[in-house]
């Protein structure tokens, strides 16, 4: 197609769209505050900015799954301070169960004391946030144990109701996983390699030195002795699982504040490839503003009759 346009005038228009061009790129990232909103805007950088999207997303899953787990954790061991207490609360009534001048009313009255703590022990066992039981493992709308009012084979005074080992982990941004949580049966039920109730068995130290203040007669101490042995091995027990939780806090924590280092990190490598410079883009939409208004006015005061005009 033979146009009818002169070579300096296609010449400007085709100026004319460049500048217009910039013009509407400037535009959209003054407003929109990115260089790059459609893939089209920066094809090479469309696949690296997926991928840091993707990076942060994944990242924020992390700081998520860590938060929770610090909840449980510091319940954790909040609900160990009290089961803690408690356990030096019954070796103080033992003691004062060991008095040779005491009758058997009062050795009933420290028996039943005893056994309120048996009760408190097992609400501890159960905790729950946020609507989970945190030491029943991975069934955790399930209670661990409850009272057993009726046939007590192990003498641990409790029936467990949930079986389910803890296999849960929290992923660590700086690489691996690691487990945060411990069931109820580890920390209040320990067991032998044939099932029977371990010596730290803080269920079956209670029950046993209930029924040794309950059985006492006269001067006859020595079963309350006996099993003041196992209230203590069993407080070393709660303190340990403790000291577990009192690890994996400090483990969150520590992982929590990479996580927000590499917030960081990925937000500016995702601002370098995608947010605009609005200031420098600002300017240069003044810059063509004002050159597309000085080359219309030289335009128009370009000569418009040709050697032909004045030949006539």
């Amino acid at each position: 197609m033979i146009s009818n346009l002169s070579g300096p005038a296609q010449i400007f228009l085709a100026n004319v769209d460049h500048v217009q061009q910039n013009l509407a790129q400037a535009n959209r990232e003054v407003s929109s505050g990115l260089k790059i909103s459609v893939p089209s805007d920066d094809p090479d950088e469309v696949a690296p900015l997926l991928q840091l999207r993707a990076d942060l997303a994944q990242n924020n899953q992390i700081q998520s799954n860590l938060t929770l787990a610090q909840t449980d954790a510091t319940s954790a061991d909040n609900v160990l301070s009290s089961a803690i207490q408690l356990m030096n609360q019954a070796e103080t009534l033992a003691t004062q169960a060991t008095d040779t001048t005491l009758g058997a009313t009062d050795r009933a009255s420290i028996a039943s004391q005893i056994q309120s703590i048996q009760q408190q022990m097992v609400g501890l066992s159960n905790t729950q946030v946020q609507g989970r039981y945190i030491f029943s493992g991975d069934q955790d709308q399930t209670p661990a144990y409850q009272i057993n009012n009726g046939n007590d084979p192990l003498g641990n005074g409790v029936t467990q109701i949930s079986l389910s080992a803890s296999t849960r982990q929290v992923q660590d941004p700086a690489g691996g996983s690691f487990p945060v949580s411990q069931t109820a049966q580890s920390i209040f039920d320990a067991r032998n390699a044939d099932g029977s109730c371990a010596t730290d068995n803080v269920f079956a130290s209670l029950n046993a030195i209930q029924q040794a203040i309950s059985s006492a007669t006269g001067s006859d101490t020595s079963g309350i002795q006996a099993a003041v042995g196992n209230l203590q091995a069993a407080s070393a027990q709660l303190n340990s699982a403790q000291g577990f939780y009192g690890n994996v806090e400090t483990r969150i924590q520590a992982a929590q504040s990479y996580a927000t280092n590499q917030n960081t990190q990925l937000q500016t490598q995702i601002g370098n490839l995608q947010d605009a410079d609005v200031a420098s883009e600002a300017l240069q939409l003044s810059q063509d503003n004002t050159q597309l208004s000085a080359a219309f006015q030289a335009q128009a005061q370009m000569p418009t009759k040709s050697l032909f005009d004045y030949m006539s």
